[in-house]
């Protein structure tokens, strides 16, 4: 099972999401989307809590208050955290979550650790859990054929975007190819490269009978 809190501290509102349990966060590490950034209370058991960026968007570009709801709701949804003041919280892409063999469900470490960012907070603000509370719905998706999917339209969109690329150089191709038969035909109709009839001394019309 998975829980949605909806935040709408941006405009327009967005989805934060994080497993049930161990099992549930083990499979959406297992098939999350490259879109989608981690949270986690720093070095203390939580909750995985999740953002999915929209198109274009990039880690950098989350708000600052977005920022806050999702690293509130990992600190509300830890047990050891939720009694700690002044905890940090660590974020992620999902690509940078790492498994080895012999891990424990939920339990990640990264392949870069300088691509790890963090946000101090310093208490739970109650009134920014119970306005995501107020929002939460849970359903129990299957990770792996929404992965397959979002891969399925991110394959067609490539090949779109290649069969864009090559008409558009077809028709280049055409327009340079029109352009430079017309310099020719302009180059053979110079003045200085026809002949005229006057000009061929051996042609006498008065000849013609």
């Amino acid at each position: 099972m998975v829980y949605y809190f909806t935040s709408d501290v941006v405009s327009p509102p967005v989805t934060l999401f994080m497993g049930f349990d161990k099992m549930e966060n083990e499979e959406l590490i297992k098939w999350g989307w490259p879109e989608d950034v981690w949270f986690h209370v720093d070095k203390v058991s939580s909750a995985h809590v999740y953002l999915r960026l929209k198109e274009g968007q990039t880690i950098d570009d989350i708000p600052t208050d977005l920022l806050t709801d999702a690293a509130q709701l990992v600190k509300a949804n830890s047990i050891s955290g939720n009694k700690m003041n002044d905890v940090d919280v660590v974020y992620t892409m999902w690509s940078n979550l790492k498994k080895t063999e012999g891990m424990e469900p939920g339990q990640v470490l990264f392949h870069v650790e300088k691509d790890v960012h963090k946000i101090r907070v310093e208490k739970r603000i109650s009134s920014i859990i119970n306005r995501l509370n107020k929002t939460k719905t849970s359903a129990t998706p299957d990770f792996r054929a929404l992965r397959e999917e979002r891969d399925r339209k991110e394959t067609e969109k490539r090949k779109q975007i290649q069969r864009e690329l090559k008409q558009k150089k077809v028709e280049e191709d055409k327009r340079k190819r029109e352009e430079a038969e017309l310099r020719s035909y302009s180059t053979l109709m110079k003045s200085e490269n026809m002949t005229a009839n006057t000009t061929n001394e051996d042609y006498d019309s008065d000849d013609f009978m």
